[in-house]
């Protein structure tokens, strides 16, 4: 989790990359940004109205956040993978509802991952990705406003939360130093977890 540009994708690969060298567990990377960007091509009523929240670039509704990961989950969880959410989940109503998937697989922990930047060095790294929804300082204050407003009160009950792994990480650090840091949060909680 963390502010957008903060290096979440990045991040992920390289957790991918490094699970791998760990055992030969299949990866479910489930991210609902390029699900949401596909969702809003399609020619239905939900779709196109989807679309007019993410043209304005308002917090797409709670439902529709479930929606997508959830049919991520139905469609290719086996049951013998490391799952991995990025970005997920953006409200705590989504927050909440991604447990019931949990106590619904039978995963009785979870581990969370926040990587903290600030919003002037989320705003920096937004203008020069020169994505198209990162067009305009005011384009990218919207989506930082309801970070800060909807996705940091899943992030403060994941952090209050005796039933998750919660770590902050300073994502304002070399891409490096950050996937150490992610790598020594993760490395000790893999034993944990061995079958």
């Amino acid at each position: 989790m963390g502010r957008s540009g903060c290096g979440k994708g990045t991040q992920v690969a390289l957790l991918q990359t490094f699970l791998a060298t760990k055992d030969e567990t299949p990866i479910l990377h489930v991210e609902s940004g390029p699900m949401f960007r596909d969702f809003i091509l399609g020619e239905k009523f939900t779709n196109k109205h989807s679309r007019e929240i993410y043209d304005n670039d308002d917090l797409q509704p709670s439902f529709l956040g479930c929606f997508m990961w959830s049919k991520a989950l139905l469609e290719q969880a086996t049951g013998n993978e490391h799952i991995i959410f990025d970005g997920v989940a953006r409200t705590l109503v989504e927050a909440k509802v991604l447990e019931t998937a949990f106590e619904f697989y039978g995963i009785t922990k979870t581990f969370v991952i926040n990587l903290e930047v600030t919003r002037e060095w989320s705003e920096k790294r937004l203008l020069a990705r020169g994505r198209a929804d990162d067009a305009s300082l005011e384009k990218i204050d919207k989506r930082l406003n309801w970070f800060e407003e909807d996705t940091m009160k899943a992030i403060e009950y994941y952090e209050k939360s005796p039933d998750y792994e919660y770590v902050a990480i300073n994502g304002e650090q070399t891409i490096e130093k950050v996937h150490d840091a992610v790598r020594a949060f993760v490395e000790p909680l893999l034993s944990k977890t061995a079958k």
